[in-house]
């Protein structure tokens, strides 16, 4: 079983900044696509920024400018730094994951999500 497990989260006063990580561990064959998405209180959940193996990104319009999204192939890991927070960046952020898991009846398609970490803005 393939898992995502997210870090990084906390306080932080609007103009101020955090990093995210999100390791993704287990019987993994490949890893695809990896993103990050979030979800304020009350809303849907929404895309933040995605980025493809070979490192082509997509943002959403609210954060381009502000967050990067990057990621460690030989690690399986994925990285959201986030510059010059809001207070409507407060949202619990999820760490997304596509690819290949090894089964014992061979390797299939997968997509997993994290558990989540808190980020609380200031104002």
């Amino acid at each position: 079983q393939v898992q995502l497990v997210e870090s990084g989260g906390g306080l932080v006063q609007a103009g101020g900044h955090l990093r995210l990580s999100c390791v993704a561990s287990g019987r993994i064959f490949s890893i695809d696509g990896m993103g990050w998405h979030r979800q304020a209180p009350g809303k849907q959940r929404e895309l933040v920024a995605i980025i493809d193996y070979r490192g082509s990104t997509k943002y959403a319009d609210s954060v381009k400018d502000r967050f990067s999204i990057s990621r460690d192939n030989a690690n399986n890991a994925v990285y959201l730094q986030m510059r010059n927070l809001k207070p409507e960046d407060k949202a619990v952020y999820y760490c997304n994951a596509t690819g290949g898991e090894i089964t014992d009846q061979g390797n299939k398609y997968i997509e997993v999500w994290g558990q989540g970490t808190l980020v609380t803005v200031a104002s």
